[in-house]
């Protein structure tokens, strides 16, 4: 099974649960099952949606807000969920998370990203593309801009559900 990006909407206090869980728990378990309608897994599509930002031209506020969505950031501790044998991430770095604010901003700057003129800006000819954004774009089954286009607005959605019901976001590879 290929290893692939993650990301959970979850409340800060599930997240305290789960913390709490991993505390009590002699074997650091924090019963982490997020629902899965709160669960979504976008594939390989990060490193592809951040080289046709890269390439369309999108400006550094814009890229930085996408870099922050599929990425995360530290700030939050999630060591309990990166902890033997119950590591949600074992196969990547470790799990990182945005807070609220955090997924707010985001859900705002992704909203505003034309992703159709960051693609209008590649070739036409979908090898041609897939040549110049690499990390095996070549490979997509389906359609390169059907894959993109559909991945980026999941998580365009994604942020934005999560920043209406002012939820964290969780991220890691599995």
């Amino acid at each position: 099974m290929a290893v692939t990006q993650q990301l959970a909407r979850i409340s800060a206090e599930y997240l305290a649960a789960c913390r709490q869980s991993a505390n009590a728990s002699p074997d650091g378990d924090p019963l982490w099952d997020p629902p899965s309608a709160d669960v979504l897994d976008l594939d390989w599509a990060p490193f592809l949606l951040e080289r046709v930002c890269e390439l369309g031209g999108l400006d550094d506020v814009h890229g930085h807000a996408l870099r922050l969505a599929l990425g995360g950031d530290s700030a939050v501790d999630l060591s309990f969920l990166n902890t033997h044998p119950h590591a949600i991430g074992s196969f990547g770095p470790a799990p990182t998370a945005l807070s609220t604010a955090q997924v707010a901003r985001a859900a705002e700057l992704l909203g505003q990203i034309d992703f159709p003129a960051l693609l209008a800006a590649l070739p036409a000819d979908e090898a041609e593309a897939a040549s110049l954004i690499g990390n095996g774009a070549d490979t997509i089954v389906g359609g390169l801009t059907t894959y993109l286009v559909e991945h980026f607005n999941a998580l365009r959605e994604f942020y934005r559900c999560a920043s209406q019901r002012q939820l964290l976001v969780v991220l890691w590879w599995d």
